[in-house]
């Protein structure tokens, strides 16, 4: 799986204009313009060459082209855009309207992502626009109109545009279904108070992107085509007005201008609209320049789509040099790879059992050793008569697992092993008989040969004894094998719901059986999936256990240090998250409405902040699906010793399993009451 960095808009998907800007305007090295391209250097050197070839570097970029990429900056710094297109205002056949809403749609498709909800207002660009948009494959996509409906009379209303934006796209139409322009205050109010406008309102708000056309006043303008002005007499009231965006009038500064509409209008506001946090302008003309001047000084667009005519005029209106600086600053370097990891550890043999011993200090109201075997542990109040028994275990280096969730309504007992490897049979069998109440015990663990062995070895010891034992293989992985062989995954993040399912069964004191069937059917319907941006190092060597880029990500690792199916330039939050979620949401296939406990983990080096980023994505995502996040857990529950990164887990909850998720508990990683 690859990925490429993502092109500035002024470059289209022109990769020969972008080199050359780089290399003639910038004066990047062609290795600094490979880093920053992802691409090799050796197809830097060829773009440059195809570039002068084709004719659009001769000495320098072609002056058509290096004008619009000047403005397109220039407006960016000038303004603070985030982006910012700006097309030629002569070429071509096709009117500028048509040219700026292919270029829009341009943007819209680069910009857009699974599960955005895109509120769009109207007019000519826009409709223009929403024709010419490509899906890309994105998916639970919501468009929704800015305003409510407009006049019939023109082709462009409200309704066309959202209509005709979510057939290009495959999303989902939320209509307004209310007049942007009501008879008088009391009416919006009422409007806004029947159920179906309230909701649909409520989506609109929940908007994270927005396309806008910006109107100016003339005659023929939309906002006059549209009917906003035919019982107004718009002189009288609006005469500060340069412009109007979503239906709202503002002035030459950018501030709204009241009058009798404000009241009347039903749609998002500009106070509204400032919170959304990508806001695309598409608008150009020599006779909109004020209107796009005053949208931009209000700070209603940071993604801004215009000819190069226009864009010079806003930019002269500014009194601002429209060329930008050549700049000669050099790429800032990479990161260096880690070759070797410090950590606070006295002797490496001695790791295992100075952490068990310093976590029997630090939790000595819930855990206690069990009598001659060193590596198994006990819950303070185990064995109870009559319940069942829960043996959880495995090797060290995923703290707080596996200590971490013994104690009341989770695990009876624990067997730990060296770091990323099993535990041998005789603490496994000493942990069994330290939570043998008399009802039989249950052993649940990771899906990897050592512990499949050992822990088969200890449950014939037990039997043996007369203690009978069932055992729940966890298998959550959904990056270490196919749907069809999943018996061969892993058993990694997603041990943490099975052991709590498992262990609120237990404390239920539901038989042997029982609790092993829901042990297992969470295990069925748990899926995980982690991505590392640097690997854990060795405990005895302090080096990390595979090599990455500095500039890589490993997708789909283990816990175990192991290297993942796929690399891939590293992504921004967003992108990593919608990786894991795609896959995930694919396998899962949840109904709209379904429930889902949520575990936003990190591998051991990912601290909370970037948690709590990937998880706003994770839950925009599911919201968009219709499922509802019953429980999230966010922090270090099962890590890959100092592993920087992040695994996914979701399980997909029924009746039953809500109610043990939601069973108190009480462990040194898990309280619940």
């Amino acid at each position: 799986m690859t990925t490429t960095p993502r092109q500035p808009l002024r470059f289209g998907e022109d990769p020969l204009l972008w080199a050359s800007w780089l290399y003639y305007q910038e004066g990047l090295t062609q290795g600094d313009i490979a880093t920053q391209m992802g691409v090799s250097r050796a197809s830097v050197n060829a773009y440059l060459a195809d570039a002068r070839t084709r004719g659009i570097v001769s000495i320098e970029i072609d002056p058509e082209r290096f004008r619009a990429l000047s403005l397109a900056q220039a407006m960016q710094d000038h303004f603070g855009l985030t982006d910012c297109l700006v097309i030629p205002s002569e070429g071509g056949d096709s009117p500028l309207i048509d040219r700026l809403g292919a270029a829009a749609a341009q943007v819209l498709s680069r910009l857009a992502r699974s599960a955005d909800t895109i509120a769009v207002t109207w007019g000519r660009t826009v409709l223009s626009m929403a024709s010419r948009v490509d899906r890309a494959g994105l998916q639970d996509l919501r468009v929704v109109q800015a305003t409510g409906g407009t006049t019939a009379k023109i082709p462009w209303t409200p309704e066309a545009c959202a209509t005709r934006l979510a057939e290009s796209m495959g999303a989902r139409c939320i209509p307004i279904s209310a007049p942007a322009i009501v008879s008088s205050p009391d009416m919006r109010a009422l409007l806004l108070r029947e159920p179906v406008v309230a909701e649909q309102m409520a989506v609109l708000a929940q908007a994270n992107r927005i396309v806008l056309g910006i109107s100016s006043l003339r005659p023929e303008s939309t906002i006059h085509s549209s009917g906003f002005f035919d019982d107004v007499a718009m002189h009288a009231h609006y005469h500060a007005a340069v412009g109007s965006i979503a239906g709202r009038l503002i002035d030459a500064q950018g501030q709204p201008v009241d009058g009798p509409l404000e009241g009347r209008t039903i749609g998002i506001d500009l106070g509204g609209l400032r919170s959304v946090p990508c806001r695309i302008g598409v608008a150009g003309g020599m006779d909109k320049v004020q209107a796009i001047l005053a949208a931009l000084r209000g700070n209603y667009i940071n993604v801004m789509v215009t000819d190069a005519d226009t864009a010079r005029a806003i930019l002269t209106s500014e009194g601002h040099d429209d060329t930008p600086a050549r700049r000669r600053d050099q790429a800032a370097q990479p990161l260096p790879e880690r070759l070797r990891v410090k950590k606070f550890i006295n002797r490496p043999q001695d790791a295992v059992n100075e952490t068990v011993a310093g976590a029997l200090l630090a939790h000595e109201d819930m855990l206690a050793p069990v009598t001659g075997a060193p590596r198994a542990l006990r819950a303070t109040g185990a064995p109870r008569a009559g319940k069942v028994g829960l043996v959880i275990g495995g090797g060290s280096g995923h703290e707080p697992g596996f200590f971490g969730y013994v104690g009341r309504g989770l695990a009876d007992a624990v067997a730990i092993g060296n770091v990323f490897a099993a535990p041998p049979p005789d603490p496994i069998l000493a942990a069994t008989l330290a939570a043998d109440g008399g009802a039989g015990v249950l052993h649940i663990f990771g899906n990897f040969s050592g512990d499949l062995m050992n822990f088969e070895m200890a449950a014939e010891m037990a039997a043996a004894r007369g203690v009978p034992v069932r055992t729940i293989v966890t298998t959550d992985d959904i990056a270490s094998a196919p749907v069809d062989t999943r018996a061969a995954r892993r058993g990694v993040a997603g041990n943490v719901f099975v052991f709590k399912v498992a262990g609120a069964a237990c404390d239920r004191m539901l038989p042997l059986e029982a609790c092993a069937g829901l042990a297992l059917r969470a295990n069925q319907r748990c899926y995980t999936m982690g991505i590392a941006l640097e690997p854990g190092a060795s405990v005895d060597s302090q080096k990390p256990s595979f090599r990455l880029g500095a500039d890589d990500m490993e997708i789909g690792v283990g816990v175990h240090g192991e290297r993942g199916i796929a690399r891939a330039p590293l992504a921004s939050a967003d992108g990593a998250a919608d990786l894991i979620v795609d896959r995930i949401l694919d396998e899962m296939r949840p109904a709209e409405g379904d429930r889902v406990a949520l575990l936003v983990n990190s591998l051991g080096g990912t601290p909370k902040m970037e948690l709590y980023i990937l998880n706003r994505r994770l839950r925009e995502r599911l919201r968009a699906r219709g499922v509802q996040v019953h429980r999230t857990l966010i922090g270090h529950y099962y890590t890959s010793l100092d592993m920087a990164g992040v695994s996914i887990t979701a399980l997909h909850l029924d009746e039953e399993l809500t109610a043990l998720i939601d069973h108190p508990c009480h462990s040194p990683a898990w309280t619940q009451p």
